[in-house]
């Protein structure tokens, strides 16, 4: 759908970086926002009807794209088929910017998926030559420093696509998110036929690469990302020891912190904390860590990330008022609008601001769940 190159949406709820304008009206003029004004329109618009408007979100951490290249174990689906399903549901979800999370790094126990980073990449850029997405793609390169082909992939991928955001992350059993290895028993083998004697050796075999690759991959991965200039974040971090490393090699977004002690020495440090929407809607963690709540209560979350659920990253959003009273709403949409794009270089967008991207979200509310009804793209509809 074509929208006119100037227009007005008028009888809007608007939620600004710090207040929410109950009745409102703003103006758009060749993809970005001209005016913003209160009570009646200096023109005819269209009405939204009372709804909110937001800024469009912007994602860091999404693993949703690979669920449709891999609907199923040992299933890989055509890939610009997956990319184009992918990006209408991050659409439809209210996100306008997205890091698209891709892993490099191959898991003893998983198919190589180097050929799998490349093919996603491919369909990535055949869906944006061809002018077929709807929000703006960038890349998050999600590497698993403890595996002995991390570096070759990030490279490979380097060499031939832009990088914007690298994350080292650690999954080796007894680190990070899984220092209690019961924890990772339960996590990882839930869905696996696996004894205890062939835990046991998985979980030796993960340790010995972890000694064999970890400590020299994350040094290079560190070198790669400042080589491209892409944002540094962190992985699961624990311990204030975690939070120092991470402030001494230069990480700016710390993803997932599991402890309390971890988040506040991290913010100590400057670095911005991101945690899952789906741990703000479902009220806990799914692996038994911190709860996300606890930390937007401390004065501790600074973003927010759809993670594993898209719709997540909204509904998110309206939700932290009601799980901790010290945010209102403009500074809960702060976290998947303002802060994330400050966090990754983005100076265009991430608010409804004179000058900017006219990225929005008309949010329409049911109770107390939001709905997406309306999204546009630098001034286009593209949901």
């Amino acid at each position: 759908m074509n929208e006119p190159r100037s227009y007005v949406l008028e009888n809007a709820s608007i939620v600004l970086p710090d207040r929410v304008i109950e009745n409102g009206w703003i103006a758009i003029s060749d993809g970005r926002i001209a005016e913003i004004g209160e009570g009646a329109a200096p023109e005819r618009g269209f009405d939204v009807q009372g709804d909110h408007l937001v800024p469009g979100l912007i994602e860091l951490h999404t693993d949703h794209l690979e669920s449709h290249f891999s609907p199923r174990p040992h299933v890989r689906w055509h890939a610009l088929a997956s990319v184009m399903a992918y990006d209408a549901q991050i659409a439809s979800a209210g996100i306008t910017t997205v890091f698209d999370s891709l892993r490099a790094g191959t898991d003893i126990d998983a198919k190589p998926i180097g050929a799998d980073l490349m093919t996603l990449a491919g369909g990535i850029e055949q869906a944006r030559a061809t002018g077929h997405l709807r929000v703006d793609h960038r890349t998050h390169i999600r590497c698993e420093i403890a595996t002995p082909d991390v570096v070759e992939h990030l490279e490979t991928f380097a060499a031939r696509y832009p990088v914007h955001l690298i994350s080292l992350m650690d999954h080796t059993p007894g680190q990070r998110q899984f220092r209690d290895l019961e924890t990772w028993r339960r996590f990882y083998l839930r869905n696996k036929e696996a004894s205890p004697a062939q835990a046991d050796h998985f979980v030796r075999q993960r340790l010995e690469l972890h000694d064999l690759y970890a400590k020299v991959n994350r040094a290079r991965l560190i070198e790669i990302a400042a080589a491209n200039n892409a944002v540094l974040a962190s992985h699961d971090d624990a311990t204030a020891g975690h939070a120092a490393e991470a402030a001494g090699e230069g990480v700016a977004v710390a993803e997932f912190p599991t402890t309390i002690e971890a988040a506040e020495a991290l913010n100590a440090a400057g670095i911005v904390v991101m945690m899952g929407g789906p741990n703000i809607v479902r009220g806990g963690s799914h692996s038994g860590n911190i709860a996300a709540e606890e930390l937007a209560r401390a004065g501790l979350l600074d973003v927010l990330s759809s993670d594993y659920v898209p719709a997540s990253l909204l509904m998110s959003a309206f939700e932290l008022p009601r799980r901790a009273p010290n945010i209102d709403l403009a500074a809960a949409v702060r976290t998947v609008t303002v802060t994330p794009a400050k966090a990754t270089g983005l100076s265009d967008r991430g608010a409804i601001e004179p000058g900017l991207r006219a990225d929005l979200v008309r949010v329409h509310l049911v109770e107390t769940t939001p709905i997406v009804r309306q999204v546009w793209r630098e001034g286009q509809r593209v949901s």
